[in-house]
């Protein structure tokens, strides 16, 4: 690398120093990365160890076996019981449970400390000992192994002797992974995948490198070093060969150059002589920034780990570094993307009303000041009094029961976030999504409660206290994408069922009879006041359309190539033409303080955008809570209903005329978007109505659109992107981040959904949320809620940046000031290549001398107090776009250097002008080295703490003391009367005797 080039070089060539002045940082640099890494290895060794040698039990020959796990190969079987983890990915065959089921802990993998539920395999889940287990015969198809701990394709293929063999798909529901602890069970497992193509060893991969705007900027920087390095090489070597064309002023003899390198080639001794120059002024370039950058980096990040302000005590979790290479990019973030659910909201769903066909259901109705009991707590707005709409009634009731994915379970069997249905039952609801729990809860409270799934049978408990049980054929499951999910079930007598819950605009189109208008516009009502809504429809099945929806679902499950696709095309044909039963209000609270911390950050110009996949009516709701929209802010659409009464073109051209219209009239902040007069606009748009702005038109222009989109956008203090799917959101992210400003983004989410833009943005923060920990893993940092965003930009942010420009800067400064002088004692010893410094100085100038103080003074400095920063975020725009290392400032420290270092130089030969000195100027020289390589460079504008540093106080005495304590082992200096008393090997003026 750059670091030894000069060291090799002193070797290869005739060089003013010794390689040891190159070498030995060198050699300590490589030597600290060694122990560290070596360190590491021998801990990754140890564990590996520990892992390979772990007892595993193998059912071999019909025999329960004990052996280590390194001997674990594909294919084999195994028994696990309860609280062992997994050693491999394995298959899940049976469990002593008459169900199938196992719950498992997932927290090594995904910090999830919640119980999961996983299925053993239909035609296996009966097996209990280990005779039958021997006499399985089955073969397993998969897919390569890959990462995601979330997805999993394969089939079981199980033969008999009686017929053709029975093929079953696999999904992630029966794979249990490496690491994850087995609860409440004991079971057996076929391992699919060992070692490193396990998805936890997969995962061990680290995800992409990002660089922050800082470290861009070193490179630059070093970039203009380096040409300035080569500048001076060039220049002295010039020199040299002008000087050295008078006749009296060949070289001096003391050089000591042999006869033939005088009568070598012209340009080869140049070349040398180039070379050596590089050599002599290579210390201006600062190979050890690198290591303190990296050293204060790590450091660092304990300050946040630390902070007891982002601690949260609900849920016991405090902030994650789960990088530390953009602490200081935390400093420069102009724009934010947020989530809406589980993010800026709490995640914590109470179920308001439900409405069937027009008709209203509140649960817990006030009567007189009175709460009335579960069983009545219905509010008889338009109630039915029909045979038919009773009947419809209770079939809504029965669909919010049956189409989810909620467990119920014992308060001893499970551990983690729960829902007691009822305080006198020891049952609680279990569930991903804090939705179904509610919805289950609210359905519960109006008379219909879900007791359980046993057999795959779901049991409920209707108005009349009548147990009714339904098969559970197939789950048409979840996805982002359809935004829906389906149960088809079978009733005691026989009727079989299709019941669909999903977004509005996810059913709607699919329904052909029910009171679509009156429920729309008590869905929008609602979606007016914030709340989530979800839509009820059903359609009944006769057992020959039953039979060829099975044989769709069974060829795409158990599809190998594309079965996402293939399943996904299947619930297409099969979620159609429903009947609409009605839908339902969920509250979603908005988190505490979030309003204050959007408040802050656009005080600190930070604009805001909020990407969810809420409808906009609910969205706008909460942008209006939050105060991300205020009750002045013009809202300017972009979306399918308007597009479907103007084009797209038509529609961003006015909206292009509207804002700059306003812009061009009056003075608007460059960071915020608002205009003085306090008129702003706020846009909204969906993901319909995104996907048109960025398709490529037909002529191959499609960036006007977007550079259209792009505008209006910069002219609006808030933007709401409504209906996102996961991908839109990563889009919204990426256009922002390379359009021609190149602004710095940031990402903030709580779900799996939010995985795609956390790692498109420059960072990447998750929300340690109820949906899991997907978002914090894949994050850059991670904190327990909205809030402590606040403070983790205005404050961590402003201070890490602060911190590492100045250290930046610095070094820069402080070796300009070491080695220009360098240079200019050129000027007084003929080009000769002499150092100016002695072999230890150089060495140890970079390594102990100057590298601890500032390092200190990088970790503690606060030039604002915390509660200053809070207080006032309009702080935060001081340090804004890369203020601190733009190229007037970095231009401005290194002419500084250069200043000190003429004043170091020439005061110095000025003041000992008249002691004894040859005419060459030796012992001046010497006496600069005694009085620069002792006194530390003066503190540079900026670099002094408003605050007192303890820390960086104590640093630097000690650096003065190390230095006076080299000036005391120098021992006697020797003063130099005439050239030879100055041959030796190194040509050094100054003599060091111990």
């Amino acid at each position: 690398g750059a670091e030894d080039a000069p060291f090799h070089l002193q070797l290869i060539i005739d060089t003013p120093t010794s390689p040891v002045t190159s070498g030995l940082p060198l050699f300590f640099v490589i030597t600290v990365t060694a122990i560290k890494q070596g360190y590491e290895d021998w801990l990754r060794h140890k564990a590996d160890n520990a892992m390979n040698q772990c007892p595993v039990h193998f059912i071999q020959h019909s025999k329960l076996v004990r052996k280590q796990s390194r001997k674990l190969r594909v294919g084999d079987i195994v028994m696990v019981k309860e609280d062992e983890t997994f050693p491999c990915d394995l298959i899940f065959l049976s469990s002593n449970r008459a169900d199938g089921t196992c719950h498992v802990t997932t927290a090594s993998l995904d910090g999830e400390s919640s119980h999961k539920t996983h299925y053993a395999v239909q035609d296996t889940k009966g097996f209990r000992t280990e005779e039958e287990i021997g006499g399985l015969q089955a073969t397993i198809e998969c897919e390569q192994p890959q990462p995601d701990l979330y997805k999993f394709v394969g089939r079981i293929n199980i033969y008999s002797d009686l017929s053709d063999p029975v093929v079953r798909p696999l999904g992630s529901e029966n794979l249990l992974l490496r690491g994850a602890t087995l609860k409440n069970t004991e079971k057996i497992f076929v391992a699919i995948y060992t070692g490193m193509e396990t998805k936890m060893a997969l995962n061990y991969q680290s995800k992409s490198q990002k660089r922050s705007a800082v470290e861009k900027s070193m490179n630059v920087f070093l970039i203009v070093y380096l040409c300035i390095l080569v500048s001076k090489a060039l220049v002295n070597t010039v020199l040299k060969y002008v000087w050295q064309s008078e006749p009296f002023r060949d070289e001096p003899w003391y050089n000591q150059k042999t006869q033939s390198e005088r009568q070598r080639n012209l340009f080869l001794r140049a070349f040398t002589d180039f070379l050596a120059f590089m050599v002599l002024f290579n210390y201006i370039i600062p190979v050890s920034m690198y290591v303190t950058v990296e050293m204060q980096k790590f450091l660092g990040s304990y300050f946040i780990t630390w902070d007891e302000d982002m601690f949260d005590a609900e849920t016991g979790e405090g902030p994650l570094v789960n990088t530390s290479d953009l602490n200081e990019e935390l400093g420069q973030v102009e724009y934010v993307f947020t989530d809406k659910t589980g993010t800026l909201t709490e995640n914590n769903m109470e179920f308001k009303e439900c409405c069937i066909e027009g008709h209203v259901y509140v649960p817990h109705v006030i009567c007189n000041g009175q709460v009335l009991p579960d069983s009545s707590g219905i509010d008889m707005i338009d109630s039915f009094s029909s045979v038919s709409g009773r009947e419809r009634e209770e079939l809504f009731f029965r669909a919010l029961c049956l189409c989810h994915t909620v467990q119920v379970k014992d308060d001893d069997d499970v551990d983690g976030p729960r829902k007691s249905p009822d305080s006198g039952k020891s049952c609680v609801y279990i569930s991903s999504s804090p939705d179904e729990v509610a919805l289950v809860e609210g359905v519960q409270r109006l008379g219909f409660t879900f007791l359980r799934l046993k057999d795959n049978y779901m049991e409920l408990l209707n108005r009349e206290s009548d147990v009714e049980r339904f098969e559970l054929l197939e789950i048409l499951s979840f996805d982002s994408v359809r935004r829906r999910m389906s149960v088809i079930v079978k009733s005691a007598t026989g009727d079989i069922y299709l019941f669909c819950k999903g977004a509005d605009s996810s059913i709607f189109p699919r329904v052909i009879e029910g009171k679509v208008e009156q429920i729309r516009a008590r869905v929008e009502r609602n979606a007016v006041e914030g709340l989530r809504t979800l839509c009820v429809a059903y359609k009944k099945l006769n057992p020959e359309e039953y039979e060829g929806v099975g044989k769709l679902l069974q060829a795409a499950k158990v599809a190998l190539q594309d079965r996402e696709k293939k399943l996904a095309e299947a619930y297409e044909q099969i979620e159609r033409d429903l009947v609409l039963l009605g839908a339902t209000a969920v509250e979603d609270r908005l988190q505490e303080k979030a309003a204050d911390t959007i408040e802050a950050l656009q005080k600190a110009g930070i604009k805001v955008w909020v990407l969810t996949g809420d409808k906009m009516e609910t969205a706008a709701a909460t942008c209006y809570a939050c105060r991300l929209f205020r009750r002045s802010t013009q809202l300017l659409e972009l979306t399918t209903k308007r597009l479907e009464e103007q084009s797209l073109h038509d529609v961003l051209f006015e909206l292009s005329k509207t804002v700059l219209r306003h812009s061009g009239s009056l003075t608007r902040d460059p960071f915020s978007g608002l205009s003085t007069d306090g008129q702003d606009y706020g846009l909204i748009i969906d993901g319909a109505a995104l996907s048109l702005v960025l398709k490529p038109r037909e002529e191959g222009s499609s960036g006007n659109y977007r550079e259209l989109f792009l505008e209006i956008c910069r002219n609006c203090s808030a933007v709401l992107c409504c209906r996102m799917a996961p991908l839109q959101k990563a889009q919204i992210v990426k256009l922002i981040k390379f359009s021609k400003e190149h602004p710095i983004t940031l990402a903030i989410g709580d779900g799996a959904n939010d995985v795609s833009m956390i790692l498109e943005a420059h960072v990447g923060i998750g929300v340690i949320g109820k949906e899991g920990r997907q978002a914090a893993r894949n994050s850059d940092y991670a904190i327990p809620k909205f809030k402590h965003l606040k403070k983790m930009l205005l404050v961590h942010g402003h201070f890490y940046y602060i911190r590492i420009a100045e250290l930046v800067q610095y070094f820069f400064y402080k070796n300009v000031c070491f080695i220009f002088p360098q240079f200019l004692y050129q000027f007084f010893c003929g080009f000769s290549q002499q150092t100016l410094y002695d072999t230890a100085y150089l060495t140890l100038y970079n390594i102990t001398f100057t590298s601890l103080p500032i390092l200190l003074y990088s970790l503690m400095e606060q030039h604002v107090s915390a509660d200053a920063l809070k207080r006032d975020p309009v702080l935060y725009r001081d340090i804004a776009k890369n203020a601190l290392l733009r190229w007037r400032v970095f231009i401005y420290w290194t002419f500084l250097g250069v200043f000190d270092a003429l004043v170091f130089f020439f005061g110095a030969y000025f003041m000992f002008e008249n002691t004894t000195v040859t005419s060459n100027g030796q012992v001046s020289t010497s006496v600069v080295l005694l009085i620069y390589a002792r006194v530390p460079p003066p503190p540079a504008p900026g670099a002094c703490p408003r605050g007192l540093c303890w820390g960086a106080v104590v640093s630097g005495v000690c650096s003065v003391g190390r230095r006076v304590r080299a000036l005391g082992t120098a021992g006697e200096v020797h003063l130099c009367h005439s050239g030879r008393d100055c041959v030796d090997s190194s040509c050094s003026f100054l003599k060091c005797h111990k």
